[in-house]
């Protein structure tokens, strides 16, 4: 099961920098997105361009008219879905979470976009409530040995490796020592795994998230933000992972990279 997830700054705005045929090209099993910004019609309208028209799409529109949605896009139809995360943000756009049926058993992947966050504000407040409830989940999801992955931009960086400029950012929303203690948590005791860094190795990178502004992707000056995190029994299952970074700043259809695993099921 090839799982590709894509925050893409906008749907529309994707396809037309040419999302559509890249996506064809990746041949995923299981699309999950971020940063939809759009309804259910021209989401799908996206879809039918990326040779997906036919699929299975759960889709939650954020609160705030083109600001956050996330959607999981598979080819096999779900079995259930679930909007909001462990029973809160449920209309904010920002977790959605669907069962998918596999030979192996059944799979439940998520696709999340974490919020932005501003050191010492409400906005990291409500960045924290939103982590908490995702370590909930997922330690619900630990201790029922579910096959589970969490997909997205979840706008942390866990480890120095993780971003170029990791010595000015120390104070700064992203990498803060209180942000990175949750990645510390779901790894060490609840025992979920990073596919991405698992298979690739130390870094530093690859990144999957630069600014359009300036020269940050041609020095590729990014930040690793987006992730594919599985509980204990699926991330055994994973078997590659690479970054879907454009070959130049003019080939990019979104200011974050996809990130691609396949899993053995």
């Amino acid at each position: 099961m090839r799982v590709i997830t894509a925050n893409v700054n906008g749907i529309r705005a994707a396809i037309r920098r040419g999302a559509a045929a890249w996506i064809t090209a990746a041949a995923p099993d299981v699309l999950c997105l971020q940063e939809v910004r759009a309804g259910d019609a021209e989401l799908a309208k996206a879809l039918v361009e990326a040779g997906l028209g036919h699929w299975h799409v759960a889709h939650t529109e954020g609160g705030a008219k083109g600001r956050a949605g996330v959607a999981v896009a598979s080819r096999e139809p779900y079995a259930a879905v679930r909007v909001g995360v462990d029973g809160a943000f449920g209309e904010t756009g920002r977790w959605i979470e669907v069962d998918i049926a596999t030979p192996t058993g059944a799979v439940t992947v998520a696709s999340t976009y974490v919020h932005t966050g501003e050191a010492g504000t409400p906005r990291q407040v409500e960045k924290y409530l939103f982590l908490d409830a995702m370590t909930s989940r997922m330690q619900r999801a630990a201790a029922s040995g579910e096959l589970m992955l969490v997909t997205g931009d979840l706008n942390v960086a866990h480890r120095e490796d993780d971003l170029k400029n990791w010595k000015g950012n120390l104070k700064k929303s992203g990498f803060l020592p209180e942000e990175r203690a949750y990645f510390d948590r779901w790894f060490d005791e609840l025992s979920w795994v990073d596919v991405h860094r698992a298979l690739h190795g130390p870094g530093p990178g690859p990144y999957t998230w630069w600014s359009w502004r300036g020269k940050a992707f041609d020095n590729d000056a990014g930040w690793r933000i987006d992730y594919q995190l599985a509980s204990g029994p699926l991330a055994a299952l994973a078997r590659s992972a690479t970054v879907g970074r454009a070959e130049s700043y003019a080939g990019r259809w979104s200011d974050h990279a996809p990130v691609v695993v396949d899993y053995d099921l």
